[in-house]
């Protein structure tokens, strides 16, 4: 049986919303919650906290979590992935932002299953149709255009199709989600990747692979998921999570 585990990218630093990892989410700090909500998907096996703070580290440790030091050096989250598996000996790696705090457990399954299915595939995205015009326009969401068997095709942060010339078509818009899984000898590949011009651009890891010619099968998902990008987040995440019965699963003192 192939072994899946999880490497959740975290760092203080951030010019958008400096100490994130750490922020309270219904008392818990939001990067507790994308660990636990990991460990309750059943294809993982191990859900590790890559970062290169000393105080991510101690918090995740605290509460009983696997956290590992990495290079400081990293401009892009999959790198420091890479860096915190190096020497696993994992099958398949699936990198999980930090700030997505609704994850939901089936999500990971859906990411993993291709690559658990198709031994020639090496890499897998998730994402899911851009649900409001705020979402389309925003610089924050990463836009995804996929080809009719669902391989990606282009990431941006400005809006895919054209913001002028989508109206009156009926054209399908996706954002990428912050839920990638790897091969893991692919994994150790990326890394070793240069980084290419448009990934740095649109600062998307993953243009690095298709600029390199690799194909990256697009996953759909229907799941709420609301990445934390800036402060007032934390009241749109806080708002679902109170009404989500996976809370009480692994923080049952956000009821009392």
């Amino acid at each position: 049986m192939k072994k899946v585990i999880v490497v959740i990218p975290a760092r203080l630093a951030s010019s958008r919303f400096p100490r994130k990892p750490l922020a309270p989410i219904l008392g818990l700090p939001m990067i507790e919650h994308v660990r636990r909500r990991a460990l309750l998907a059943p294809v993982c096996r191990e859900v590790i906290v890559a970062t290169c703070d000393e105080e991510i580290c101690q918090v995740v440790r605290g509460f009983g979590g696997q956290a590992v030091m990495t290079s400081s050096r990293h401009e892009r989250g999959t790198d420091r992935v890479e860096e915190a598996v190096r020497d696993s000996d994992a099958d398949i790696v699936i990198n999980l932002q930090g700030d997505e705090p609704c994850v939901l457990p089936q999500m990971l399954e859906d990411v993993a299953r291709p690559l658990l299915d198709e031994e020639s595939l090496l890499t897998a995205n998730l994402m899911a149709p851009i649900a409001s015009s705020e979402e389309y326009l925003s610089p924050d969401v990463v836009k995804a255009a996929v080809d009719l068997k669902s391989r990606a095709l282009y990431f941006s942060r400005e809006p895919i199709p054209s913001a002028k010339k989508i109206s009156g078509h009926s054209v399908n818009s996706f954002k990428q989600l912050g839920i990638i899984a790897f091969r893991a000898d692919f994994l150790r590949k990326f890394a070793g990747l240069e980084p290419t011009p448009l990934e740095i651009v649109e600062s998307v890891d993953m243009m690095r692979v298709l600029e390199h010619g690799y194909e990256i099968r697009m996953v759909l998902t229907r799941g709420a998921l609301v990445a934390v990008d800036q402060p007032g987040d934390i009241t749109r995440a806080e708002e679902i999570l109170r009404t989500d019965p996976l809370v009480e699963r692994y923080w049952p003192a956000s009821k009392v």
